[in-house]
């Protein structure tokens, strides 16, 4: 019997490039039953595991045995930023301040005094051993597993450089008193081994390296905050109602089923149910949008939203981790921690690329060796292969894009699933929309009821509110509400709903339908929809409905237009309502009559016939379309069943996020696939010449953390990413 598979998201320290992450995953996806990815920019690790055959400990101590260290992650929601700035922001200070002589004392033959390569000698070695001390501690730890990292190319190359430099101030020439030394910007030529030192080159390397780490936690830092700044702004308390008495409480002490108060201006503690006040609650922090929703009794409200200007009395319906914000920063975070397709190559030449690096490095040094070249120059050659071809690039293209392009996704209301999805977007050709509660509103307001079989009016929506009750269709509901309103409701028996037809139930000894084609004629017309009820099979009268197209609808559709999406409109409705609804809103083409369990099927006949389709939708009768289709995007205001089923979810009601969404992960997928571009292409031209001997390896150290710093930095860029809605009319 099959285990139901479990997620673990654990925080991993210690790593320092993609290759510790690719090093963790192989390991992890070694053992029976797990799956994992390896986040090298969150600093994550997210594990699939079957509890049947691996258990947490076991996830842990592999982790621990590959040379990292891991933890159990607690109640956070989100991960906490990463630290490692600060950590390395004194060794910086201190490296940066005495590497600094060292420098200048090797680069300024006139600052070269009597004895100065023995002070140059001990600040150097302080550097490279107490500056670089995470490098080589970190190198230590894999070699013991029979691996490399980055940390070994750049433990390997200072030591390397400072090695030599110590075997020549002790044992050789460049000891002397009145020793003397030049330095060109390529690598150094003639003179004798015992001639020429590394100091500064171990030095600054180390510093360089040191300072690339740092700016790049700081970026990573700023790349989720965003998330961060979204899933710390809940209310660190509520106003507890207890038998009429309000008492205050942390929020974490609230149960399902509490009621609180919500004072205005206050933030909303938790999701809830109003029962009681009037107001305006600001959603940007979900939906992006700043105009405040009007709720009352009845009304969902969700958790760390704002109150506005009224009195609100909420009934706890999800906390803690079950809310819409702790489940918007699971899905994120998931996403995170996907890698797409251009990443997994990244990664597979991440993978070997350090072997290769060593392997170059010592084939540099015995090419120029036996070409009859100095031994120094030999040995640059072979410190600046070893310190110019860093991975860390190849390993941040994806991670930080992901990062900052879901992160502003969250703030705008659009949430991306994963990184796979961003692929879709860009060969999506055409759209499909379901109508109502997509297009439309979704609220539907009976407009007009007129009795045909000689039954009063009064008593024709008696019998058709008792029937439609049985069913969740937004025009059995809005049946069902406005005969409540007039009156109280016979009692119903049989109840049941007709898919994509009505409903039926047996009121006062008759079996009445509420519905269409067989089960009750829909009239075709253009002002609303037009529902038929039946008594006992006998027409008795119809009841005309109304659903306004979203105000938004129509800009909505021409922004898909400009971004080469052709819009389709489907719907369950009468043909000349959805004709009526496509061309107030500019869509050319649509199908109307389309029941339920047939809306995946019309999308894979658009598939069929060479569209690749995006699905645009709400309802649970919507899950099959969006998961047939190419790319699913799921209206947040609807059910949890379309969210789930969906690529792409659209928190907020507002149209318009669709285009943004797909902007948005275009403009991701874009940053993904230039970050990926610069960091092959420094690696494909830099190596080639420090191999020929044409880099000094500071430069090198400094074009190694540059190229770190661009793909970051490139990332960041999303955050200035703008929605539609943000700009002025």
């Amino acid at each position: 019997m099959g285990h139901t598979r479990e997620r673990l998201e654990l925080p991993v320290e210690g790593m320092s490039c993609a290759s510790c992450a690719g090093r963790i995953e192989r390991r992890l996806n070694g053992l029976d039953g797990v799956h994992a990815t390896v986040n090298f920019a969150t600093e994550r690790a997210a594990v699939d595991f079957d509890p049947g055959r691996a258990e947490p400990r076991l996830i842990l101590r592999t982790i621990e045995e590959t040379g990292y260290r891991a933890r159990l992650p607690g109640a956070d929601t989100v991960p906490p930023p990463p630290t490692t700035d600060r950590r390395v922001g004194v060794r910086l200070a201190v490296s940066a301040s005495l590497s600094l002589p060292v420098l200048l004392m090797a680069m300024v033959p006139s600052l070269q005094f009597d004895g100065w390569q023995w002070i140059s000698f001990a600040l150097a070695t302080v550097v490279v051993f107490w500056g670089g001390a995470e490098f080589h501690r970190a190198t230590l730890s894999v070699l013991r597993h029979g691996a490399a990292t980055m940390d070994t190319l750049i433990s390997i190359g200072t030591l390397a450089a400072w090695a030599w430099s110590a075997v020549a101030i002790l044992f050789l020439d460049a000891g002397g008193l009145h020793y003397r030394m030049s330095i060109d910007w390529s690598l150094r030529t003639g003179g004798s081994p015992g001639e020429d030192l590394y100091l500064e080159v171990a030095a600054v390397v180390t510093t360089l390296v040191l300072a690339g780490r740092f700016f790049e936690a700081r970026a990573k830092r700023q790349a989720g905050a965003a998330l961060r700044a979204l899933l710390e702004l809940g209310a660190p308390e509520a106003t507890l109602l207890t038998d009429g008495r309000e008492r205050r409480v942390p929020t974490a002490q609230l149960v399902v089923g509490d009621t609180f108060v919500v004072r205005p201006g206050e933030r909303i503690a938790t999701d809830g149910l109003v029962l009681e006040g009037l107001s305006g609650v600001d959603r940007s922090l979900l939906t992006g949008e700043s105009v405040p929703v009007d709720v009352g009794p009845g009304d969902s409200v969700t958790g760390s939203t704002v109150n506005g200007e009224g009195r609100l009395v909420v009934r706890a319906t999800a906390v803690g981790a079950d809310t819409a914000v702790a489940r918007i920063g699971r899905m994120v975070t998931a996403a995170q921690s996907g890698k797409a397709d251009a990443q997994r190559l990244a990664d597979r030449v991440s993978a070997v690329f350090v072997p290769i690096v060593i392997a170059l490095s010592a084939a540099a040094l015995a090419f120029w060796l036996l070409d009859g070249a100095g031994a120094a120059e030999a040995f640059g050659a072979a410190v600046a292969v070893l310190v110019v071809a860093c991975p860390c690039a190849l390993g941040l293209a994806t991670p930080t894009a992901l990062l900052v392009g879901t992160g502003r996704g969250a703030q705008l209301g659009v949430l991306i699933k994963g990184p796979e999805v961003l692929e879709q977007t860009r060969r999506v050709t055409m759209i499909v929309l379901d109508k109502t509660g997509t297009v439309t509103t979704g609220h539907m307001h009976v407009a007009e009821v007129t009795p045909t079989g000689g039954v009063p009016a009064a008593r024709l929506l008696q019998l058709a509110g008792a029937a439609a009750a049985a069913s969740d269709h937004p025009v059995s509901r809005a049946i069902a509400e406005h005969a409540r309103a007039a009156g109280p409701l016979p009692a119903a028996v049989e109840a049941r709903t007709l898919p994509g037809h009505g409903a039926e139930a047996k009121a006062d000894g008759h079996t009445i339908v509420v519905g269409r084609g067989r089960d009750g004629p829909h009239a075709a017309n253009e002002d609303g929809t037009i529902a038929g009820v039946t008594c006992d099979g006998r027409p008795i009268g119809r009841i005309r409905l109304t659903d306004a197209v979203k105000p938004e609808a129509a800009e909505a559709i021409t922004e898909l237009r400009r971004l080469g999406l052709e819009p389709f409109l489907i719907s369950g409705d009468n043909d000349r309502a959805v004709a009526a609804v496509a061309r107030s809103v500019g869509i050319d083409r649509y199908r109307a009559g389309v029941l339920p369990e047939d809306k995946a099927a019309e999308v894979r006949r658009l598939q069929d016939a060479g569209a690749v389709v995006a699905m645009v939708g709400d309802g649970v009768n919507d899950a099959p379309a969006l998961a047939q289709a190419d790319l699913g995007l799921a209206m947040g205001t609807g059910t949890d069943v379309a969210v789930e089923a969906g690529d792409l979810t659209l928190v907020s009601g507002d149209l318009r996020a669709a285009g943004d969404a797909i902007r948005l992960a275009r403009r991701t997928l874009a940053v993904i696939k230039g970050n990926l571009f610069w960091a092959f292409a420094y690696n494909v031209v830099l190596i080639p010449l420090a191999f020929a001997g044409l880099l000094n390896p500071m430069l090198a150290a400094a074009a190694m953390a540059c190229s770190s710093l661009f793909v970051v930095t490139n990332s960041l860029r999303l955050r200035s990413f703008r929605s539609r809605r943000e700009e002025p009319v």
